[in-house]
C-alpha cells in the first residue's frame, strides 16, 4: 500500500506571502534515509521531518516567519495528500503506481455530529476559527470561493480519512492545529490545511501531524487520532 504527499500547494491568509490565497511550491531539497524509514524536506524557512511508524508516518514541521509581515492566527499552509489518482491521470504525477485501492472519493472529515462524508469540493473551516475567517471575507466570499465554496458544516478536528475501495484499508492525515478540510479538486486529493499563525517576523513554531495507513475502517482511524492527539489538538 502506498500514498503520496505533495508538499505543498497553497498558502492561506498571508502565510509566507501576502495574500488570501497564494501558490506554494514543491521544489525543495529532499533526503530519504538509507533504510527508508525517515525523510526530510527542507525549505529556507521550514523543515518537514517524517518518520515511519507501525500505522503510518509521524510528521513534524518546524517553520520560521522570515517575511516582514506578521502572520495572523488564520494563516495556513495546504499540503496535498493523495492516496490515489483517477484513471488516466497517474502518468501526470511525479511518481508512478499510485494506489488504485484509494482511487475513490470515500473521504471523511470530522463534522458537527462526528464523521461526515466529504461529498463535493466545499471547504469546511475549523469551527474554532470560523468567525475570524468570515471576518476576512468579502461578504462571505473569498478569492478561492469559486472553486472551494464555503460550507456551513464546520470541521471539528484536524483529520481527514479515506477508506479503500475494498473496505479493508484506511488512510488519513492529521495535524494538531488546523484551518480547514477540503479535497477532490479535481483529482482524489485530500487538503487538510494546518495553522502556521499567529507568527511575528522572526518567530518560529513547531506543528505536529500524522499520516495513517493500516488495515481497518474510518472509525478505527478516528479513535487513533483522538488517542494520538488528545493532549495537543484544537478543542472540538
Amino acid at each position: 500500500m502506498r500514498v503520496f504527499v505533495w508538499f505543498y500547494e497553497w498558502n492561506m491568509f498571508d502565510a509566507r506571502q501576502k495574500g488570501v490565497h497564494t501558490p506554494g511550491s514543491h521544489m525543495w531539497e529532499r533526503e530519504v534515509s538509507t533504510d527508508g524509514n525517515s525523510a526530510v524536506i527542507r525549505a529556507p524557512d521550514m523543515t518537514l521531518a517524517m518518520k515511519s511508524v507501525k500505522d503510518g508516518v509521524e510528521l513534524k514541521l518546524d517553520i520560521t516567519n522570515k517575511t516582514d509581515h506578521a502572520w495572523p492566527e488564520i494563516a495556513g499552509i495546504i499540503p496535498c495528500f493523495n492516496p490515489g489518482a483517477p484513471k488516466g491521470q497517474a502518468a501526470r504525477w511525479p511518481i508512478a503506481k499510485l494506489n488504485p485501492q484509494f482511487d475513490n472519493r470515500n473521504t471523511w472529515f470530522v463534522g458537527n455530529d462526528g464523521l461526515a462524508e466529504l461529498k463535493q469540493r466545499e471547504i469546511h473551516f475549523s469551527m474554532k476559527l470560523r468567525k475570524q475567517i468570515d471576518a476576512a471575507s468579502n461578504n462571505g466570499k473569498h478569492p478561492f470561493s469559486f472553486k472551494w465554496p464555503t460550507s456551513e458544516d464546520d470541521a471539528h478536528a484536524g483529520l481527514m480519512i479515506r477508506e479503500s475501495t475494498d473496505g479493508q484499508w484506511v488512510t488519513g492525515i492529521a495535524w494538531d492545529w488546523f484551518l480547514s478540510a477540503q479535497g477532490h479538486n479535481p483529482w482524489q486529493c485530500m487538503h487538510l490545511c494546518f495553522n502556521v499563525g499567529p507568527l511575528k517576523p522572526g518567530e518560529s513554531k513547531t506543528i505536529r501531524g500524522r499520516i495513517y495507513l493500516f488495515r481497518g475502517a474510518k472509525e478505527d482511524c478516528l479513535r487513533r487520532y483522538r488517542s494520538d492527539f488528545a493532549e495537543r489538538r484544537q478543542p472540538e
